[in-house]
């Protein structure tokens, strides 16, 4: 993403600077690094940032502190001396364990030792503890969807309800050609399964379609991946509820169209 962002090449000298943005006030103008390879995208914050190694860092401020040079160290950071190049403590480290079983056991140790201040953290822990803070959120935006397909499904069963009465010759005119009322009550189901089916197919369309657009420009501007992997198990469930509540709510006008008599219709006056 670096890359792409500011056009890096293999080979090209980029400088360091310490600031934020635009805003640098120590710029490393006379010690550049220079591009050696490019990672492959991995869809997590890596993709944000820039490698070098800690010996490089060192001797980078060891060349702009020349006038009060550190002990043994060279202008020449090829021939420095690498005792000197070693940095004297670092802020974050990631350890990996051959036996997962002893983590819990090794984060206590390191968060009870007592010859320095550390802190160990688990990062799928922590990340189960975010998910958690965020899964509020999440309940939230499901409890204010729920909201919206009752809305849409009021609003059928009041568009329903609505032109029923301007209908009622018309399903006097199907009663009259050998409809049963059984018939014009599962005609008239139908119609609410046949809206509340097209609006899940429009709905899920138009939420791939909104994540297939809008993921790259998500990737590139704020490093957040959205997964498109198709129509998923919660979605098809999802889908199911929503055509099978848009079926009940078709219950109310069909119990009414089917109480409509033949008679009824007929004698309707426009």
């Amino acid at each position: 993403d670096v890359a792409a962002a500011l056009h890096y090449t293999p080979g090209q000298s980029i400088t360091l600077a310490h600031g934020i943005g635009e805003v640098s006030f120590a710029n490393h103008d006379d010690q550049p690094f220079v591009v050696t390879g490019i990672l492959a995208r991995t869809g997590t914050p890596a993709d944000r940032t820039v490698h070098v190694s800690l010996d490089a860092i060192e001797a980078l401020h060891a060349r702009e502190d020349a006038r009060v040079p550190l002990e043994g160290a060279a202008h020449d950071e090829e021939h420095a001396p690498e005792a000197a190049l070693t940095p004297d403590s670092i802020t974050a480290f990631i350890v990996g364990l051959r036996n997962r079983s002893a983590a819990f056991q090794i984060q206590r140790d390191i968060n009870e030792f007592r010859g320095e201040p550390l802190l160990a953290i688990l990062p799928g822990v922590t990340l189960q503890q975010l998910w958690q803070v965020v899964g509020i959120a999440e309940a939230a935006l499901l409890v204010v969807a729920g909201c919206v397909v009752f809305a849409g499904l009021l609003g059928m069963l009041t568009a329903v309800l609505t032109s029923l009465n301007e209908r009622r010759r018309e399903m006097a005119i199907l009663r009259s050609v050998g409809a049963r009322p059984g018939h014009v009550f599962l005609l008239m189901m139908s119609e609410a399964a046949l809206l509340g089916g097209a609006g899940v197919i429009v709905g899920i369309a138009l939420l791939h379609a909104t994540v297939a657009i809008a993921t790259p420009w998500l990737e590139s501007r704020y490093g957040v991946f959205l997964s498109g992997n198709g129509i998923t198990a919660f979605e098809l469930l999802t889908g199911a509820g929503v055509v099978a509540a848009a079926v009940l709510a078709g219950a109310l006008p069909a119990w009414r169209a089917y109480r409509n008599t033949l008679a009824d219709g007929l004698t309707l006056r426009v």
